[in-house]
């Protein structure tokens, strides 16, 4: 199977893109870079501007406020968004907890996505809603997961 047929069948199981056409799943695909990475590789850093929205296809990602873990994301789930949607600095460190295989969209690649999949754009800012109210009160923003 090819890099994009892989890509697609494993963008099929995230439930951001269920129910997209094959050729949404395929703009999806093309519009990001597929990356194998080991543990202990820092994605991104709290304080530091958005340029990457990152989806998780194989493995887990730390989502990290200082030495405190916030939350896990696993296959089939996204991290990076929240910096992007409100051009805001990150909100936490994310780190690869164990080998990954991840999808990165640049931030002029993921609006791309957003204007190809309106539909998307809703979905995201659900998910960034419900991170958001599950802060604990005072806490900064980390996108934790609810």
């Amino acid at each position: 199977m090819n890099r994009h047929g892989w890509t697609d069948e494993h963008l099929a199981q995230v439930p951001l893109f269920q129910g997209l056409s094959r050729r949404q799943l395929r703009t999806v695909s093309s519009l990001a870079a597929r990356i194998d990475l080991g543990p202990g590789k820092v994605l991104a850093k709290e304080g530091q501007r958005g340029h990457e929205f990152f989806i998780v296809l194989d493995g887990e990602v730390d989502v990290r406020h200082g030495d405190q873990v916030l939350g896990t994301r696993g296959p089939g789930e996204y991290v990076g968004e929240m910096a992007l949607m409100d051009s805001r600095p990150r909100t936490a460190d994310l780190v690869t907890k164990t080998p990954v295989i991840i999808e990165v969209m640049s931030s002029r690649e993921f609006q791309s996505l957003l204007s190809e999949v309106p539909a998307l754009s809703d979905q995201i800012r659900a998910t960034m809603e419900a991170r958001r109210a599950a802060e604990p009160e005072g806490a900064t923003p980390v996108g934790a997961a609810p």
